[in-house]
């Protein structure tokens, strides 16, 4: 069974396993401070427990908790090593906080998964002469993949060349073409509950 939790300050849910829900809901220190019902989605798309404190000595505290690490770190610890110790989301939804989505990742992959600065909106896709150059960092070095005629083009052969050098933790575009559904290589989704599978907490 699966827990959905509404976040504090948007419409957005957040996925549990049952028994991740009840240890965050009994664990002595997360029910004081009424930890389930009171996460909000931070600006990264993550979920986030925020309280401020006042300290005897003056001024205030503000206690930081990510839900997604705090997840990883209790409950697949043992998969965590030297270099891979970035918390991040298989599916790239940070709200889907299953232990089969996260996973602990090295800073290069993780570097891979991050949002793209590029003017086209695609990783690797770069505005040239009024064509588009894909290129793909190995090893900290740019490798050109192609020159092409659009963007989405230069997207798909991003997209097929990250998946021949890192396969499923290479970045994957996904490409928006008018008319047409968004098409990308396989990525995993964020499951569909069915209603009695699911149980939704009051926001």
């Amino acid at each position: 069974m699966l827990y959905k939790v509404k976040l504090k300050n948007s419409d957005e849910n957040v996925l549990l396993d049952d028994h991740v829900f009840e240890y965050l809901s009994n664990e002595a220190y997360l029910k004081k401070v009424d930890f389930i019902n009171n996460l909000r989605r931070h600006s990264s798309g993550c979920a986030v427990f925020q309280k401020t404190w006042k300290k005897a000595e003056g001024g205030y505290k503000t206690e930081t908790i990510y839900l997604h690490k705090l997840v990883a770190e209790r409950f697949l610890a043992e998969e965590k090593t030297a270099d891979n110790n970035l918390v991040g989301a298989k599916n790239g939804n940070k709200l889907d906080c299953r232990l089969e989505n996260i996973t602990f990742r090295s800073r290069a992959v993780a570097s891979r998964k991050r949002k793209t600065s590029s003017k086209t909106g695609y990783t690797g896709v770069y505005s040239e002469n009024n064509r588009f150059r894909a290129v793909i960092s190995v090893n900290r070095k740019s490798v050109h993949i192609g020159m092409f005629n659009t963007p989405e083009e230069a997207a798909l052969a991003y997209n097929k060349k990250s998946k021949e050098l890192f396969g499923d933790n290479g970045k994957q575009n996904v490409i928006k073409l008018p008319g047409r559904a968004a098409e990308s290589l396989p990525t995993p989704e964020t499951p569909r509950l069915n209603p009695e599978d699911e149980i939704r907490l009051p926001g």
